[in-house]
């Protein structure tokens, strides 16, 4: 007998794979976790039947996440990501040899335990001596913080549960009080398919209090409709008058320095979000 996942990603439309095994499942403090080994995209971490990453395409939003503010920062040394228990988003940061110290704070430390058993590729490097790992409250962090980063990350879930404070104008606001003067934040903001009131709302709100303002997208197949955004706040530096000399090899398997610069032309009806 066949076995199949299905999210339900609005009430008429979902996506499905099929699975060879439950690795595991449980009711933590702040949501239903469940690891899922599937055929095609490997082992595949759900939040509240929600795909958060998968073994096989969670390289596109980590590195896309990561890599577009710190190039465009021409000296991140101080980095925070909050939520990313899965490591992935700390991989691709600790790439940068200018960054000293990246933060992890995640709100549940199972997301943290099992991505490590199930998902060694993804958080191998939360172990890394450059990292400092929280469990604790993302919200209440940004809040005590001031001009301590250089880049803030927020690595959420969608706007359920614990992560519904971290799309709100004044947690954007408290970003802007814990970064230095030409600090950067990033977040990831959904997909302009099913949720396009959200990323209006939060652009014009992230617009109010930064400079800089600018979406960009990615290709994320197992994530509601394949083309995700993500949305940057800065107060000085512009992603998109980043100098050539900026960019410095690394590895990677989606992001690319044309890339950095290609994210942000954005289809019509995608671009209408941000008038």
């Amino acid at each position: 007998m066949d076995l199949w996942f299905t999210e339900k990603q609005t009430k008429d439309f979902g996506i499905t794979a099929k699975t060879k095994q439950t690795l595991h499942t449980e009711k933590t403090a702040f949501q239903q976790l469940d690891m899922i080994e599937t055929e095609e995209w490997g082992n595949m971490l759900v939040l509240d039947g929600m795909v958060m990453t998968t073994q096989k395409d969670e390289f596109v939003y980590h590195e896309m996440v990561a890599h577009v503010p710190l190039f465009t920062h021409p000296n991140p040394k101080h980095v925070l990501v909050v939520g990313g228990g899965d490591g992935g988003v700390i991989r691709e940061v600790l790439k940068h040899k200018s960054v000293e110290k990246a933060t992890l704070v995640e709100i549940d430390g199972k997301v943290i335990e099992y991505s490590k058993q199930y998902l060694p590729e993804i958080a191998g490097d939360l172990d890394n001596p450059r990292v400092e790992v929280k469990v604790d409250d993302g919200f209440m962090h940004i809040a005590n913080s001031e001009k301590d980063y250089d880049v803030i990350m927020v690595d959420s879930t969608e706007p359920v549960g614990p992560a519904v404070n971290l799309f709100s104008k004044g947690f954007y606001a408290g970003i802007s009080k814990a970064l230095k003067d030409d600090g950067i934040f990033v977040a990831q903001t959904d997909n302009p398919w099913f949720k396009a009131d959200l990323i209006r709302q939060v652009y014009h709100d992230v617009k109010e209090i930064f400079p800089v303002t600018r979406l960009y997208t990615a290709n994320i197949p197992t994530y509601p409709s394949g083309l995700w955004t993500f949305t940057m706040g800065s107060k000085i530096h512009d992603p998109l008058k980043v100098k050539e000399e900026r960019f410095t090899d690394i590895e990677t398997k989606y992001y690319t320095k044309e890339l950095h610069h290609a994210a942000f032309a954005l289809p019509k009806f995608v671009k209408d979000l941000t008038d």
